[in-house]
């Protein structure tokens, strides 16, 4: 049996275990893990310094260390999140529905733990957290495989989260980390089957897609965002385009390293000449760099670099943009559809119609009007904590918060009844 194997063995017993957890245990173990995030705060700082210090070393990116920074109000806000998963109500054993067949048998749905969940993600050391605290509440056991990058944060939280599971009562290989971050071992992580029920990746679109192409474990795509703006032909007035900026400035530069940040701009020719040296001026403030087509670059000048095929279908997670300068709806539709990820799409308008028409085309886990990208999280649509966003169609869409970490089960009480 190797390493991954040991593990999953773990977390498959614990698994059995949390199904029959009552919801208040489950509640007095998270509040456990908040209380304890406040109080050893100092040593996941300590930790997560170790990360940062080799992430300089390393040369990665100022936004990629944003996305790996813990500070005291991060901590807080983690802490503050899983108060938050308290007060919501236990998805378990919830009743969808339920009938009595003519022949007497009474059949309920109702809403049961996945089991054993595998979640491979890169280096935001507060999804340990976000997945350890939510398959918690909804009854799961999670085996965590962050990157290398983050691994003495992780290190750190996990040890946190089990010690104060235990003490709470419960079995704490409810929460167990991968801490060899060796490619092998994420290999044979991806092919536990039978111990792991499902297996979520959350990160970029390379993680996501070596996930999809290794694993036996069924999977739940999540997080890849390249991510859209379209703006109409439709704004009569200067309060529109200032709305325009507005929004495309908050979703590039407000968080550009996650998934629901824009990665490119479409515009209409119509409103191109005015609306792009505004949007440039706004952008200039964070030094985004633009990318874009030769209309872009007319109207820009020799700031833009030129867009190719593959600047359009790169996730940046930083501070950079694509510009696709179009001549119809038709033709920003078709080039959202040729580069999306199927996360978030966006259409600054004012024309009823083409609001309406894009969102019924546009094939993405959440499509907006008139409204930042960023609004993507499970927090913003009320759902609490997610685990991520799923850009997939099976078993779940959008944010995946307390219910999408749940499966059914049917209930059939009988009389002895027998089949004919």
């Amino acid at each position: 049996m190797n390493y991954a194997q040991t593990l999953g063995e773990k977390s498959k017993t614990a698994a059995a275990k949390m199904a029959a957890v009552s919801p208040e245990a489950k509640n007095a173990a998270l509040y456990a893990i908040s209380k304890a995030l406040i109080e050893r705060k100092d040593e996941i700082i300590s930790a997560n310094k170790l990360d940062l210090k080799a992430a300089v070393e390393n040369n990665m990116s100022d936004a990629m260390q944003d996305r790996l920074r813990l500070t005291n109000a991060r901590i807080e806000g983690m802490a503050n999140s899983i108060s938050k998963l308290i007060a919501m109500d236990d998805p378990i054993g919830s009743v969808i529905q339920g009938s009595v067949r003519p022949n007497g048998l009474r059949i309920v749905k109702t809403r049961v733990p996945l089991g054993s969940i595998g979640i491979i993600f890169e280096s935001r050391p507060n999804v340990t957290v976000d997945a350890a605290t939510l398959c918690l509440k909804s009854g799961n056991a999670v085996l965590l495989r962050g990157g290398k990058e983050a691994i003495n944060s992780n290190i750190c939280l996990t040890n946190i989260m089990r010690d104060a599971v235990e003490t709470a009562g419960l079995p704490k290989d409810c929460i167990q980390l991968v801490e060899d971050t060796s490619r092998e071992t994420a290999a044979d992580m991806m092919k536990l089957n039978g111990y792991l029920d499902v297996l979520i990746p959350r990160g970029g679109a390379g993680l996501i897609q070596s996930v999809v192409k290794q694993a036996t474990v069924p999977v739940i795509e999540t997080g890849a965002g390249n991510c859209h703006i379209y703006i109409d032909k439709c704004l009569p007035t200067n309060e529109d385009f200032e709305m325009a900026v507005k929004v495309v400035d908050n979703a590039k530069t407000q968080r550009p390293s996650v998934c629901n940040a824009i990665e490119g701009i479409v515009v209409h020719e119509a409103v191109a000449e005015k609306i792009l040296p505004m949007i440039k001026s706004a952008l200039d403030l964070h030094d985004v760099v633009i990318y874009g087509d030769e209309k872009t670059a007319a109207i820009l000048g020799e700031c833009v670099l030129p867009a190719t095929d593959e600047i359009y279908n790169t996730e940046f997670n930083d501070y950079k943009l694509s510009v696709k300068i179009v001549s119809s709806f038709d033709d920003a539709l078709a080039h959202i559809a040729k580069y999306s990820t199927k996360h978030s799409e966006c259409i600054i308008t004012k024309d009823f119609d083409a609001a309406m028409r894009f969102q019924r085309e546009v094939d993405a886990a959440a499509v907006y009007v008139n409204a930042s990208t960023r609004f993507t999280d499970g927090e913003e649509f009320g759902f609490g904590a997610e685990i991520g966003i799923s850009t997939q169609k099976l078993h779940a869409r959008g944010p995946m918060a307390l219910t999408e970490l749940t499966t059914v089960k049917y209930l059939i009480d009988g009389t002895g009844q027998i089949r004919q």
